[in-house]
């Protein structure tokens, strides 16, 4: 869209912030009243299709609202070096046009030239959700399909199912050893009723985010909704507890956390800007920090100015000479000395880590993932993240599989499809008069989101003619369900003859959709009350 296309709210319509914390539940149905909230809660990012070269049309429409590191994804795709994106679907029911979003995500991923990966979460939905292994067979191969349908290239990317992946699951035991119990109550409000299923598929969910690295440490980024961040938050530490070596900044020989060296880089630069650097010692340090203090200055929480300030007391009069450091976190004794050996110029060696006096941070990181690399660790890169809305449920609400009114599948019969648009409910006004006095409210209407994240993909200036006319009240809402409900009919006619088409590629795909696998979970039809 143009700097001056309108674009719908990307804080759901909610003009102020809410009072209660938002509560993300990956297994859950709450909805989100207000994304800002995320921004400020969870450290998500403000997404900035600017940013971005060539953006998919649901970053320009503000559908996309948030990432986390998104910019390593986006430079490696401005160098041509690799990069990969991966996301996962629960076969719980039939793919809908919320679903859609996703494909469509990880399609322009691959059209970026990056490697794609699409996974069927049938581990999840059989612990989770309690489905039964011919149900997930079922739903699985649907989602296969419109997958393909839709544009996903198999000759270019990877398929799987959780449960036929052997080597996710050795990544899965190895994710496992380093979580417990209270990491799994902290982040998902686990108890002792949650059966140990659940908490496994949980680990096999981060085995899946990291899954792409397995050959070679890239950026990648995972496109879900905003209720899936836990997991893509747990699998950011996982990856980095996984590391053989943490590289950091420091300025003297003494432990710091990273409060206390953000604190210690600020005094540094102070410092230098007051006088010679390679005269400033650790009692320099402290009498600066008194002097902030003195003069009612927080420079950071209390307990950390306090904690900083001690330990540049008891240094004393030893030289702050900036670094980085290597901290050994999970290396063998051969690659932390194949580290000291790999270490150019000047550097220091301790106990637990090696202290580099002639290494950038970037060098120091690049030179530890190769040693990690060269002695069997994983070297992996932290993940990143995109976040898109929620789709408006066309019965107002969030969209439900549950309540069939309130989507659309992409199963559907195209005249049922066209028929749920013709009843939805719209950000309309109570009369005509009104509606052309006023305009309407397209940033609240289900039935103007259809335009802009379905019907509309590659005509940025019809969605934005279309947000004109209805709040300038030039459009009324039945011709404009009319429009929308036309569309909807011809993209279902044209998505399930390309799914007949998709039939045939999925049966050369090397993929298992026929499990026999034993379990409980869901119940036979014949039992069914």
């Amino acid at each position: 869209m143009t700097e001056d296309t309108p674009t719908p709210k990307t804080d759901g319509g909610t003009d102020s912030v809410a009072n209660d914390d938002v509560a993300l539940d990956p297994w859950g149905s709450s909805t989100i009243a207000d994304y800002r909230k995320l921004f400020e809660q969870f450290g998500i990012e403000e997404f900035d299709a600017a940013d971005v070269p060539n953006p998919h049309y649901l970053m320009r429409r503000g559908a996309i609202f948030g990432h986390r590191e998104y910019g390593r994804v986006v430079e490696a795709m401005a160098n041509d070096e690799p990069f990969a994106a991966l996301s996962g679907f629960m076969p719980t029911g039939d793919p809908h046009i919320g679903h859609k979003m996703v494909f469509d995500e990880l399609i322009w991923h691959q059209q970026q030239g990056g490697e794609v990966y699409g996974l069927i979460a049938d581990l999840e939905a059989h612990s989770a959700r309690g489905m039964s292994w011919d149900e997930i067979d079922e739903h699985a191969r649907s989602y296969l399909l419109s997958f393909i349908a839709l544009g996903f290239d198999v000759e270019d990317g990877e398929l799987y199912r959780q449960s036929d992946n052997r080597v996710l699951q050795d990544l899965a035991f190895e994710i496992g050893s380093t979580t417990n119990f209270s990491e799994f109550e902290a982040i998902y409000g686990f108890g002792g009723e949650t059966n140990v299923s659940h908490m496994q598929s949980v680990v096999t969910q981060l085995a899946d985010i990291l899954y792409p690295q397995l050959d070679e440490p890239m950026p990648t980024v995972i496109p879900v909704g905003p209720d899936q961040d836990p997991h893509v938050r747990f699998a950011r530490d996982a990856a980095a507890r996984m590391r053989f070596f943490k590289v950091t900044e420091a300025f003297a020989s003494f432990a710091a956390d990273e409060q206390e060296r953000e604190l210690f880089s600020h005094i540094y630069d102070t410092l230098v800007e007051r006088g010679d650097a390679d005269e400033l010692r650790c009692e320099d340090g402290a009498a600066l920090l008194r002097e902030f203090e003195d003069r009612g200055e927080q420079l950071a929480d209390d307990e950390t100015q306090q904690s900083l300030l001690k330990k540049l007391d008891n240094a004393g009069k030893e030289p702050i000479r900036p670094r980085v450091r290597f901290l050994d976190r999970n290396a063998s004794a051969s690659a932390f000395e194949a580290l000291i050996d790999r270490v150019p110029g000047e550097k220091r060696r301790y106990e637990a880590h090696i202290d580099s006096f002639d290494l950038d941070i970037e060098e120091a990181e690049e030179l530890a993932r190769e040693v990690e690399i060269e002695h069997d660790g994983y070297g992996f890169e932290r993940p990143s993240s995109i976040y898109h809305r929620f789709m408006t449920g066309l019965t107002g609400g969030k969209m439900s599989s549950s309540i069939p009114a309130s989507h659309i599948s992409l199963l559907d019969d195209p005249e049922d499809g066209y028929d749920k648009v013709k009843s939805a409910a719209t950000g309309g006004r109570t009369t005509a008069e009104e509606q052309r006095e006023l305009g309407g409210e397209a940033d609240d209407c289900p039935v103007f989101e259809l335009y802009s994240y379905l019907l509309a993909e590659a005509d940025d200036e019809f969605v934005a003619e279309v947000y004109e006319e209805c709040t300038g009240g030039e459009r009324l809402c039945g011709g404009c369900k009319e429009q929308a409900a036309e569309l909807m009919k011809e993209f279902l006619e044209e998505h399930q003859e390309k799914r007949e088409e998709a039939k045939e590629i999925l049966e050369d795909v090397d993929i298992d959709l026929s499990s026999d696998r034993r379990g409980l979970g869901g119940q036979d039809e014949e039992d069914a009350v």
